[in-house]
């Protein structure tokens, strides 16, 4: 991933902005002259593709590290503001339903220096993964063009996709999706209703936020 000058980035940040994107959901800066790609349509892998990207640390973790357990894997950029927003609300889950066995991990699609200055000044009670044009390879395996954020893939505890947020989550459509999931991971629905589930009863954006 190309990385722009300060003063380059900060100009696409304005032009995005200047976009109309909605609150709840940012394009990545990119190349003007490459085209944009649109997430409508998309394949959905029915599971978690492995992927390996370096924490905090630079440790290289692969995600199938979190095997046998129910995960929100949240992709997110320092740049991005939905993506800050949420945080408070991944470190509320994280600590809810951790007992549950259910875990969350960011995946940062930035640039590694960006990251972890945010996250001195940012409280994360969750693991973090870092990748620049890898954690780019890693939001498309989930079906996603790999050019907007936030969205945060729900899986169950045998990797199975369960749904693919896109946009900013908020806590209504987080505890309709994971009650789904804990009725999946005790036997009370199939995947099949589970995802049946969360499509009838999942607010809205609009709603989630009045």
């Amino acid at each position: 991933m190309p990385r722009l000058t300060l003063a380059g980035r900060w100009t696409a940040y304005a032009l995005l902005a200047a976009a109309g994107l909605g609150a709840g959901y940012w394009l990545a800066p990119r190349d003007p002259a490459a085209p944009v790609q649109a997430a409508a349509g998309a394949l959905i892998p029915e599971r978690r593709p492995d992927f390996t990207l370096t924490d905090l640390e630079g440790v290289p973790r692969s995600i199938s590290e979190w095997d046998g357990r129910p995960l929100m894997i949240n992709f997110w950029a320092t740049w991005c503001p939905p993506c800050r927003r949420e945080i408070p609300l991944l470190n509320a889950l994280r600590a809810e339903y951790l007992e549950q066995g259910f875990e969350v991990v960011g995946v940062a699609v930035d640039f590694r220096d960006d990251v972890l200055d945010y996250l001195q000044r940012t409280e994360v009670n969750y693991p973090v993964l870092i990748g620049e044009e890898d954690g780019m390879e890693a939001a498309r395996s989930f079906g996603m063009p790999g050019l907007g954020f936030p969205f945060t893939v729900f899986t169950d505890s045998r990797g199975r996709i369960v749904t693919l947020h896109v946009g900013e989550l908020h806590r209504e459509q987080a505890e309709v999706i994971l009650g789904a999931v804990q009725d999946l991971e005790a036997g009370r629905k199939d995947l099949a209703a589970a995802q049946q589930w969360i499509r009838d009863r999942k607010p809205s954006a609009a709603k989630a936020t009045s």
